[in-house]
C-alpha cells in the first residue's frame, strides 16, 4: 500500500490522504505560509522511490519550481 503524501509548511509536517486533496488546497496552503514556498514528498504510480515537488505563488497561481527524485 503507497505511503500518503507528506507536506511541509514553513518547517512543518503534516499527512495528506491523496496528491489530489493536496493540489485543491495547495493555493490555500501558499497564502497561509510565511516562505510562500510548500513541499510535498510522495509516491508516484508504477515508479519506485519518492518524489519531491517545491511549490510557489508565481503570479498569483501555484506553480512548481523544482522537482526530482529523492
Amino acid at each position: 500500500m503507497p505511503r500518503k503524501p507528506y507536506i511541509m509548511v514553513d518547517g512543518k509536517g503534516t499527512y495528506c490522504k491523496t496528491y489530489r486533496e493536496f493540489k485543491r488546497t495547495v493555493a490555500e496552503l501558499l497564502k497561509e505560509s510565511d516562505s510562500k514556498e510548500v513541499t510535498i514528498f510522495r509516491e508516484r504510480r508504477g515508479e519506485w522511490g519518492e518524489w519531491f515537488e517545491r511549490w510557489e505563488l508565481i503570479q498569483g497561481k501555484p506553480k512548481i519550481t523544482k522537482k526530482t527524485w529523492m
